[in-house]
C-alpha cells in the first residue's frame, strides 16, 4: 500500500481515481485516472520503494507541484 500512500500524499490534488487491481499469482496493477502506472504482471517483479511514485511523476510532468508545495 506504500505506492498508493505515496501517490495520495504527493498528488491528491490531481488524482480523481486510484485503483489497485489484483490478479493471479500475486500480480497487481496500479491505475490512476484510468491510466496504467505500474504492472507487476508486465515487469515480473514488485515495484521498488518509490518506483510507482517516480513513474507517476514522469507521466504528470515537472510542472505539477506536489501537494505540500502548493
Amino acid at each position: 500500500m506504500s505506492a498508493v500512500s505515496d501517490l495520495l500524499t504527493d498528488y491528491q490534488h490531481v488524482i480523481d481515481d486510484i485503483r489497485l487491481v489484483t490478479g493471479d499469482n500475486g500480480a497487481f496493477e496500479v491505475v490512476v485516472d484510468g491510466e496504467l502506472v505500474y504492472s507487476k504482471h508486465a515487469t515480473g517483479r514488485h515495484a521498488e520503494p518509490g518506483e510507482v511514485l517516480g513513474i507517476f511523476r514522469d507521466i504528470l510532468g515537472a510542472d505539477i507541484p506536489v501537494y505540500a508545495d502548493q
